[in-house]
């Protein structure tokens, strides 16, 4: 009888303790979701990629989550973002030639996805688009509307301080109050010009809409996060605190630098053993005058402070889930929209003031956006490696299995909604409100997050934009820059300068009908 009771009573308390376990740790809820979207960043320019740059909350994320080493945009900033929040090539949806008046066609956003899942949905940051996000599924959306802004100013001259530098020929204007002013939303209201008061970053502004988001969502309730930075795009803008800390860390140039981060990169095992450096595009170091040294490695500088704020408000979003016990349960996505830039804006603005200030509208440009695309050819609007390929890291403690670990399947923007919505078990609607919505061609990457990675991919993925144009099956990959078509095997030639479409016609003939059905059958007149 003893024996019984003192059985019965064992049993009692260990159920009593699985019910309390079961109120601190409950596997069954949907997790939290962050997307984190950079602009203009290249695929080696933070820590866990290869970088020098102090980036110490991102390589937390990387070496508790996975890392992705073929993780592909768009090449341009609008048709990427367009992709990313769709699930749909851009073609598809009528963003493949200019971000459009209209609709995003044809499509259901990853806010209206995360409603149908009964989350509440959150937009901080950069949009490049006319359609405001509190119409396609966001209960919150606050940044910019448009494409570059001034970092500190996006507005009016305030007092005590020189003109903001604008873009859009704004060294000609002729008062403040004809400046060609970007865009901005708050609470999804738009403002123009939307003048912040003086001690503004958009990079800090935008995480304190999403902290103050966040902290009012009820406990019960998930939230999607969608956060899009607009650094470390121009103009090149940072804090002056955050610029002293790589004082003098540029001024060996740009080969020393690249060679260091393709060095880290092989010991990190972020590309493979027998990938090789590309052939330099920067120029020779030792060709420049003292003063363009001192204005080169100024600018870099700057380049890297931007990454580095961007980093330290990670850090805030993350000290915030962990004092909410969120941490556990959140899935965070990290990339950037296009490879580093070599587009020159300069010409079209005011340069008054030190460089990284808000009168000074500087460029990354070419020389250190090929340190930037680290080992890769090309920039952002190629549709080359360098111009395509991004940092992807996931985290997420209760979901993700295989940390710690880099998955060299390749993936793509149109994966990320399909993933998404296979972590939350909401299906991609064939119509939403009334409308048809285009099946995604995407594929889920969640099984590579806890299962092991499938190596190849047996579908084909697509890139056009403006001159660049490309088609990768398998290994295979057949790329063009002005219709001048080239074909790379990227097992043996990662780098893609061994151009062997001479040697395998039959290869290239049978991805260019692909690339060429695939074009005819997406493309929106």
């Amino acid at each position: 009888m003893y024996n019984i009771r003192a059985t019965l009573f064992l049993k009692f308390f260990i159920s009593i303790l699985f019910v309390f376990s079961c109120k601190s740790y409950k596997p069954e809820q949907k997790p939290n979701v962050i997307m984190i979207l950079v602009d203009d960043m290249g695929f080696s320019d933070i820590g866990s990629y290869g970088s020098e740059i102090n980036t110490p909350n991102l390589d937390f994320l990387a070496s508790n989550g996975v890392r992705f080493a073929n993780a592909y945009n768009t090449s341009k900033c609008f048709p990427s973002r367009a992709s990313l929040i769709t699930g749909l090539y851009s073609q598809q949806i009528g963003y493949n030639k200019s971000f459009s008046d209209g609709r995003m066609k044809n499509a259901i956003t990853f806010g209206e996805l995360f409603k149908l899942g009964g989350y509440k949905t959150l937009w901080a940051g950069k949009h490049h688009s006319r359609e405001n996000p509190v119409n396609r599924g966001f209960d919150h959306f606050s940044g910019l509307f448009d494409g570059a802004a001034n970092h500190f100013n996006p507005g009016l001259q305030r007092p005590g301080e020189g003109i903001p530098a604008q873009k859009r020929n704004s060294v000609n204007w002729k008062s403040k109050y004809d400046a060609p002013y970007r865009n901005w939303a708050i609470e999804g209201e738009i403002i123009s010009p939307y003048t912040p008061e003086k001690d503004f970053y958009s990079t800090d502004a935008f995480t304190d809409y999403a902290i103050n988001w966040i902290n009012n969502t009820k406990d019960n309730n998930p939230f999607f996060l969608y956060l899009a930075y607009t650094a470390p795009h121009d103009p090149l803008m940072a804090w002056p605190e955050d610029i002293e800390k790589y004082k003098g860390k540029y001024q060996d140039g740009f080969e020393i630098i690249r060679k260091k981060r393709f060095l880290k990169q092989k010991n990190l095992g972020i590309i493979s053993k027998n990938t090789n450096l590309s052939v330099a595009e920067h120029e020779r170091w030792e060709d420049l005058s003292e003063n363009e040294k001192k204005i080169e490695s100024k600018k870099m500088q700057v380049y890297a402070a931007m990454i580095d704020r961007i980093d330290q408000n990670i850090g805030r979003l993350l000290d915030l889930l962990k004092s909410k016990n969120k941490l556990d349960n959140t899935l965070i996505l990290f990339a950037s929209d296009n490879g580093g830039s070599s587009e020159n804006a300069e010409k079209e603005v005011n340069d008054v003031g030190p460089i990284g200030s808000l009168t000074n509208w500087k460029s990354l440009k070419k020389n250190w956006a090929n340190v930037s695309n680290t080992p890769y050819r090309n920039y952002k609007n190629w549709s080359h490696e360098g111009g395509i390929k991004t940092p992807l890291i996931a985290y997420w403690p209760k979901g993700i299995k295989n940390t710690n670990s880099i998955i060299k399947t390749p993936v793509h923007f149109i994966d990320i909604i399909p993933t998404f919505s296979e972590i939350i078990n909401v299906p991609y609607p064939k119509e939403y409100n009334g409308e048809k919505i285009i099946p995604t061609p995407g594929k889920s990457f969640w099984s590579y997050l806890n299962d092991k990675d499938e190596g190849q991919r047996i579908d084909p993925l697509f890139w056009e934009w403006q001159h660049g144009k490309a088609v990768r099956l398998d290994d295979w990959k057949l790329v063009s820059y002005k219709d001048n078509w080239a074909l790379y095997n990227l097992n043996e030639d990662p780098v893609e300068e061994n151009d062997v479409i001479n040697q395998y016609p039959e290869i290239k003939d049978k991805l260019y009908k692909m690339y060429n059905d695939w074009f005819n059958e997406t493309k929106i007149d």
